[in-house]
């Protein structure tokens, strides 16, 4: 068991697919992958909202109960806000953090620039839980 993982990834199609397979891992009674524990950011409210200072909050707790917070990056989540906000909230907090480019081309969002980050060179079982051991 790798403890609590805060998952960051924006929630559309692509990262909602990529987000449901960890959360498929972590539950295959066959792998010994990690318990997955994070807050779904597919509100469909702006970071800028009204609401947005109890979602963050709501978010922030989540991030400081976990041991790691893993960002997976899509095709768009460079241009997230709540994606950003999350990895410099993790950063703050002291979390080990794991970015996945689910393709290698796709663009690294600029909170992950900088920063002490291990990265998971595909989105594989295998690399995924390599660099969750190495943070």
């Amino acid at each position: 068991m790798l403890g609590k993982l805060f998952v960051s990834y924006r929630a559309d199609n692509e990262g909602s697919l990529y987000k449901n397979l960890l959360v498929g891992w972590s539950k295959n009674p066959n792998k010994n992958f990690f318990d997955v524990k994070f807050e779904d950011t597919s509100i469909g409210i702006s970071i800028n909202s009204t609401n947005a200072n109890y979602i963050k909050q709501r978010i922030k707790e989540k991030i400081k109960e976990s041991n790691k917070v893993i960002c997976i990056i899509g095709e768009n989540t460079h241009s997230s806000d709540w994606v950003n906000w999350e990895i410099e909230t993790a950063k703050e907090l002291n979390k080990p953090i794991v970015a996945i480019k689910i393709n290698k081309f796709y663009e690294t969002p600029l909170s992950l620039y900088n920063k002490n980050v291990n990265w998971a060179y595909s989105f594989t079982y295998e690399s995924i839980k390599k660099a969750l051991l190495e943070v």
